[in-house]
């Protein structure tokens, strides 16, 4: 006599909740850019229907506004494990350490930086890591007045990335020769022909935007700290 065979025991259902919903945004998000974020494609990949997202997540802009908590919860995680403790001499160094940690969690999500950039509601995340940043000034000798300043001149470097003063066409630029065009436009824009025939900024493994490589970052990081270590005090 066969033995019956038996039915195999479906795996419990994953209940939805906005954590998941979110989590599960962030990775399509980190997997195809921000463009593709849609919420049918949010939908499928948590295998539900549309209509059962909106009981989290009203539209897109409620999406982005949870995607970019998440990223910042993630970066003030990650700052937090540094156990930083600056002074008066070491506010720099620890200054410095917290925005390159943050930068290295936007490596991550590349197409963070550009979603920060257009939130402009208010954020608990966002509350306590410039909180932080601000414990660091006001530990090194910089009055609340002077760490205002300095925050307006570390400007999106605050949160590990630069905001270019302006960006190509959004074309695929990897493999263009910089001086293309500007041959014939050597006479009247002389340096920008030399300094495009001198520079490279191909580094894809280092980049959050355009031009915005790992030694220009640090580059001007750096040169924004040692300015306000000058004037420390002074205000």
């Amino acid at each position: 006599m066969a033995a019956a065979q038996t039915s195999p025991i479906p795996e419990p259902r994953i209940p939805l909740s906005k954590e998941r919903v979110l989590k599960t945004a962030v990775v399509l998000a980190d997997q195809g850019g921000i463009e593709t974020l849609t919420m049918r494609k949010l939908a499928q990949e948590l295998g539900v229907e549309a209509m059962s997202l909106y009981h989290y997540v009203a539209k897109k802009d409620d999406i982005l506004d949870g995607i970019v908590e998440l990223v910042v919860r993630e970066i003030n995680e990650t700052v937090s494990n540094l156990n930083l403790s600056p002074g008066l001499d070491d506010w720099k160094r620890a200054m410095r350490a917290r925005i390159l940690a943050a930068r290295q969690v936007l490596l991550t999500h590349r197409w963070a930086p550009d979603v920060l950039e257009t939130r402009t509601s208010g954020s608990l995340e966002v509350m306590e890591y410039v909180d932080g940043l601000l414990r660091i000034f006001k530990e090194g000798g910089f009055s609340y007045d002077a760490a205002h300043h300095a925050m307006h001149a570390l400007g999106s470097r605050a949160f590990g990335f630069a905001q270019e003063l302006f960006e190509p066409d959004g074309e695929d630029d990897s493999e263009r020769d910089p001086t293309a065009g500007l041959e014939d436009m050597a006479d009247r824009f002389p340096h920008i022909v030399e300094m495009l025939a001198q520079i490279s900024h191909n580094d894809p493994d280092s980049t959050l935007g355009w031009c915005d490589d790992q030694t220009e970052f640090e580059f001007g990081l750096d040169l924004i700290l040692d300015g306000l270590d000058r004037l420390r005090g002074a205000r």
